[in-house]
């Protein structure tokens, strides 16, 4: 067996600082979270205060609902201030491109505790009905509504690729999150309406409980595509067979392949080639230059001979 050929002392200076995997849009995706999490602050006391005051369930759902928000755009923004302060530090062996993962992970698990909550008060309320001062509360509905869309509309992404598997996932937690909440404003809205159309008064909590299994919803697909980042599952079958079809010629075995994320827009590879009289690792790197989000390539060659 043969290991990868020594390199100069440039190429391994170049290898050491090879570790940044931050995404394309990272330090605007930053500010504008801070701008989005400030916004629905404000929102929040509104909503919440407003439920109190006009005695609607619904509107405290969605005020408890977008407490989660705040806190999850908190997290969110602040993993980005993390991920850019110690991209270069040489602790992280491949670098803080995953912290965006861990934020999302941790918010979808406190966003699956809202549901829970808001479920057991809207349960509660459908027992025990209480007045609703309508007009009121869907004036305030529909205001959360619609400041809902405005901060959808500013976590937007910047490219189109963005909330695809490969895109920042920090950024699309942030705005699922806000589209949940949009949903559950509707909800809230549909409920006020009937409860003041029909005098149905357990219609205002029936839409709280449907807003807490659409949060459900939200937070369990969350979990499930960030934790399949932390764990290294892989995270693309075309990218896999890519690197396949350009490393595998001739009498060349592919004996194992690798592939996980390192970050957004940024995937890593390890590879174990086997050949009669194998080529140096750079060649087989060469190889695979110009596949889009391969940002990180390790080759081990074995001589079969």
């Amino acid at each position: 067996m043969t290991a990868a050929a020594p390199e100069t002392q440039g190429q391994i200076d170049a290898f050491r600082g090879d570790r940044v995997y931050l995404g394309a849009d990272h330090a605007r995706n930053e500010r504008r979270t801070w701008m989005v999490a400030a916004i629905c602050l404000a929102t929040l006391a509104a909503q919440i205060g407003g439920g109190i005051v006009f005695n609607s369930m619904a509107l405290v759902a969605n005020g408890l609902h977008l407490a989660a928000h705040v806190a999850a755009l908190v997290v969110a923004a602040g993993a980005y201030g993390l991920a850019r302060r110690f991209a270069d530090d040489p602790r992280f062996s491949f670098g803080t491109g995953k912290i965006g993962y861990l934020a999302g992970f941790a918010n979808a698990a406190v966003l699956a505790l809202t549901a829970l909550f808001i479920a057991f008060e809207s349960v509660a309320r459908l027992l025990s009905p209480a007045e609703v001062a309508y007009d009121a509360a869907l004036a305030l509905a529909a205001g959360a509504l619609v400041v809902n869309l405005i901060c959808m509309w500013l976590l937007r992404p910047a490219h189109a690729h963005a909330h695809d598997r490969d895109g920042d996932l920090n950024l699309s937690a942030a705005h699922l999150h806000l589209a949940a909440d949009a949903a559950v404003s509707g909800l809230a809205i549909l409920g006020l309406g009937l409860g003041r159309l029909f005098g149905w008064a357990w219609a205002d909590s029936l839409a709280g409980l449907a807003g807490a299994v659409l949060v459900a919803h939200f937070a369990w697909r969350l979990m499930v595509r960030a934790g399949a980042v932390l764990l290294d599952m892989n995270p693309s079958d075309e990218l896999t067979a890519a690197i396949r079809s350009r490393l595998v010629t001739g009498d060349e075995r592919l004996l194992d392949l690798h592939v996980w994320r390192l970050g957004p827009g940024h995937h890593a590879a390890i590879v174990v080639i086997e050949a009669k009289g194998p080529l140096a690792p750079s060649a087989y790197r060469a190889r695979l230059a110009g596949l889009q989000g391969l940002s990180h390539v390790t080759v081990e060659t074995r001589d079969s001979r």
